[in-house]
């Protein structure tokens, strides 16, 4: 069998700046676009669903390694709306590719579905329109989605199947492509496509209480895959949704592939109970920047050792935010905050200027609130420079392990005459991998207070190496 494999992925805030071509031909906590036989040699050892679907088919007997017909992969940092013009040449060169491909029996992609463009709210619905309109209707089409979808009818019904991820932190994603290229092998061999259903939950939780190592949804999830096992299912997946698309298709969804479309049915209607019964219980209780640093020095002086984390959620690039907010920062210097780190804040011109300083210098700057949707003004104060780098390192973690990561000149700044520091970037990504802090100097287990711009995926890398999360707002 030949199976064509490819992907965009793109998380998209409506309220952030727009999203260029640029953006996924740079990459940043991602590799850029990658095309043909670049695909595994990039991407092949990393926590990404594209690489678990290679490795899967490669080991397939049904299609081994030299059936396999990579396309193109493209991702970016989560941002604003994907300009009309780079979705078209992302969109051209994959169903390009796909022409050129010959005879296939079937096409699998990593897409995430949480990505609108300036034209289209739905522009994984609308690449898969695309597709079918070039090639063939009967052509198997199984794509996996990150947990944060936003699943639309359009692109439910343009696909043979959808696989979601499974946790979050996502660590889970390889296997999720994995998962994925089975399920496609499976409905081709079957000769005809599965009964499928789908039920949509209209309410979406916020991020920080979407995470599968906490209740309710770690709950949900462990249900999620018994009744998948205990109903003989091909398939079963939860999106929980991404609240920060703000567009008329956000939701929570419910997925179920069977032989038997009156179980499919029967299964999402009842975990879709399951999850509108959980509803008071997806519910956060943010503290204020203030609040939060004195909370978090009386649970160091109670509790000296590993640190504490402040989660920056509102300022999380991995959800589109700009990640150049200094509250926290103005915070912990304001209550003369010991042995504390904040990462990752993003501001090109900081790090220039850190660079053309030198380490050891003693240097003016106005760091952070630079960008159109930041929510402060930056903070002016003399830093002392400790390090600086190009930005350039591999992942470690859970969810970056293997991955080369590119975030531009950096900087480890220390506010003058205190112990609060600042890792200093000129791309974002948001601080949910050790590998951030250990590149600039630190070992982040030495720390006392860690603010970290993510929302859940630093739990993956940091959960073993803190005492507890203080989730600020």
């Amino acid at each position: 069998m030949r199976i064509a494999v490819g992907g965009i992925q793109h998380e998209t805030n409506v309220y952030a700046a727009t999203t260029p071509l640029e953006a996924f031909i740079l990459g940043g906590g991602w590799p850029g676009w990658q095309k043909g036989a670049q695909i595994e040699a990039t991407l092949g050892a990393m926590n990404l669903p594209v690489a678990g679907a290679l490795a899967a088919l490669a080991s397939d007997a049904r299609v081994g390694a030299a059936n396999v017909v990579p396309l193109m992969w493209a991702a970016a940092t989560p941002s604003g709306r994907v300009e009309d013009a780079a979705f078209n040449a992302l969109a051209d060169e994959m169903i390009e590719r796909l022409l050129d491909a010959g005879p296939l029996d079937g096409l699998y992609l990593d897409l995430h579905g949480a990505m609108s463009t300036v034209s289209h709210d739905d522009a994984e619905g609308e690449l898969l329109a695309r597709i079918r309109v070039r090639m063939s209707e009967a052509l198997p089409i199984v794509v996996s989605l990150d947990l944060h979808a936003n699943i639309s009818r359009r692109l439910f019904d343009l696909c043979d199947a959808i696989v979601v991820y499974r946790s979050y932190p996502h660590v889970d994603m390889d296997e999720s492509g994995a998962r994925a290229a089975r399920l496609l092998m499976a409905r081709i061999e079957r000769g005809r496509p599965l009964a499928k259903s789908m039920e949509h939950i209209a309410f979406v939780a916020p991020l920080t209480a979407q995470c599968t190592l906490a209740e309710p949804a770690q709950s949900l999830m462990a249900l999620l895959e018994c009744t998948e096992t205990e109903k003989g299912l091909a398939s079963m997946s939860w999106a929980s949704g991404f609240p920060l698309a703000s567009v008329a298709g956000r939701h929570q969804t419910v997925l179920a592939y069977a032989d038997d479309p009156i179980k499919a049915e029967r299964v999402t209607a009842q975990f879709a109970e399951a999850i509108a019964a959980q509803r008071a219980r997806f519910a956060e209780a943010p503290l204020s920047p203030d609040a939060a640093v004195d909370e978090a020095r009386r649970r160091v002086a109670l509790q000296p050792g590993l640190p504490i984390v402040l989660c920056d959620t509102d300022d999380n690039p991995g959800a589109g935010a700009a990640s150049d907010n200094t509250a926290i920062l103005r915070e912990l210097v304001a209550q003369d905050a010991y042995r504390a780190v904040v990462a990752v804040i993003c501001d090109s011109h900081a790090a220039h200027a850190a660079h053309a300083s030198g380490v050891g210098s003693r240097i003016a700057l106005k760091l952070g609130g630079r960008a159109a949707t930041s929510s402060n003004a930056p903070y002016e104060a003399m830093f002392i420079v400790e390090r600086v780098t190009d930005g350039r390192f591999t992942g470690t973690g859970p969810m970056w392990r293997n991955s080369a990561i590119d975030l531009g000149p950096m900087a480890l700044l220390r506010v003058e005459h205190t112990d609060v520091r600042a890792i200093v970037s000129s791309r974002t990504m948001q601080a949910a991998d050790r590998s951030i802090f250990r590149h600039v100097g630190i070992e982040p287990e030495t720390m006392q207070v860690l603010a970290l711009k993510s929302s859940v995926h630093f739990r993956a890398d940091f959960n073993a190496i803190t005492s507890s999360v203080i989730v600020v707002r």
